[in-house]
């Protein structure tokens, strides 16, 4: 046993090094990557500052272009008033804004052609970081677990080789939802953010005007927009950590996500609850709300429902939720055997909080006749319960 245990410790010590030598260079590849499009993002600023005044340029010229050809024609049709030389003078002023008004155009055309080729570019960088960035989060979280005490990495092999997955599933899920938190800021607020700077350029510059009532609608549309980006703010905040839920505790606050959930899905919801309603543990309540979350949301991408419904049930020294939908429902046997490492977490993620709050789930479900899902928790303390809390902010990667 212990030459068993000697070769593997020597096959996992060579597996961290490769790994941590690949995790080296991936970090490498990373920052590279990060400052080519540090490169890109400046270039394509000075392409679009050079973009604008070009464009400005373009309208000038054509602006003074029509006005030269009116002047020409002008001083060719009244020969009394005008000498040759003046005809001459027209001709060559309007010849070169003619000139000139071309070169413009085509400097315009090839500024629009690079900007399309740095976005694209920039998109590209983009992704490969984001890439990148995952894989080295997978390796980070592989050495953490090969690098730990090896008596430890056999029992888990022997003994406990799903809480392994559970723990590892929990870690990637908070890593992904780090992620998704950041995708979401910056495809939402800091786009809005940009465009709002834009617009009160814009409004900035109608001030010369003096067209009030232009000016009136830009700032009404431009303070619907901060309203839509203050709103999209709220909602990522209230995905990471629902505040209602320490201040206001579990029933007010599924009441309250139950509600915004109908609004914004236009599905018919409801919420119930039965007992004697009181608060519970912080780490039970966030796993309880997280499990109505991860089910409302599975129904809403997978199940394509009319009416969504959640019970919660206050027992002696339990409590009881019951989540249903009306969707398309499935093969239960063929949801729960999906075991992968990598699978996210959607019903498989349920079952395992649930475990963890040393609970139990039964999910009854069938092609065409909706889903329907029992949870029974026990009402106490344990180690189990408080890993959740530790697990909390994963609890929307559904």
């Amino acid at each position: 046993m212990d030459f068993r245990v000697e070769q593997i410790d020597q096959v996992i010590q060579n597996a961290i090094g490769v790994m941590e030598d690949s995790k080296v260079q991936i970090y490498e590849i990373c920052e590279a990557a990060r400052r080519e499009l540090v490169s890109l993002s400046q270039e394509l600023d000075d392409v679009l500052a050079e973009t604008n005044e070009t464009i400005d340029k373009v309208d000038r010229l054509e602006r003074e272009y029509r006005l030269a050809r009116a002047r020409l024609s002008e001083v060719s049709k009244d020969f009394v008033r005008y000498t040759e030389q003046d005809i001459k003078t027209a001709y060559e002023k309007a010849t070169q804004i003619q000139t000139d008004l071309m070169v413009y155009r085509e400097k315009e055309n090839y500024l629009k052609e690079r900007r399309g080729e740095l976005q694209k570019r920039a998109k590209n960088v983009e992704v490969s970081i984001e890439r990148a960035e995952t894989l080295n989060i997978q390796m980070s979280v592989v050495l953490e677990y090969l690098s730990g005490d090896l008596n430890q990495v056999t029992r888990i092999l022997e003994s406990a080789k799903n809480q392994q997955m559970i723990g590892l599933k929990i870690i990637l899920a908070q890593e992904e939802e780090r992620k998704r938190m950041a995708r979401e800021i910056h495809d939402g607020p800091a786009q809005s953010l940009a465009n709002l700077v834009m617009r009160t350029e814009i409004a900035e510059r109608m001030l010369d005007t003096n067209d009030l009532q232009l000016i009136r609608n830009e700032l009404i549309d431009l303070k619907g927009q901060i309203r839509y980006g203050l709103e999209e703010i709220r909602k990522i905040i209230f995905n990471l950590r629902p505040m209602a839920l320490d201040d206001l505790g579990l029933v007010p606050t599924l009441r309250k996500f139950v509600q915004d959930f109908e609004e914004k899905n236009m599905i018919r919801s409801a919420f119930e609850t039965t007992g004697k309603e009181r608060r519970l543990p912080t780490a039970l309540e966030a796993g309880v709300f997280r499990l109505v979350q991860e089910a409302f949301n599975n129904a809403l991408k997978h199940a394509n429902p009319t009416f969504v419904s959640a019970e919660l049930n206050f027992l002696q020294d339990s409590i009881h939720l019951l989540i249903e939908d009306n969707g398309a429902g499935f093969h239960v046997d063929v949801v729960q055997s999906k075991t992968r490492i990598n699978s996210q977490f959607g019903l498989v993620g349920m079952t395992e909080r649930v475990k963890l709050l040393q609970g139990k789930i039964d999910i009854d479900s069938a092609p065409g006749q909706g889903t329907k899902i029992n949870i029974f928790v026990p009402l106490k303390t344990g180690p189990e319960k408080e890993l959740i809390a530790h697990g909390d902010q994963s609890g929307s990667a559904s």
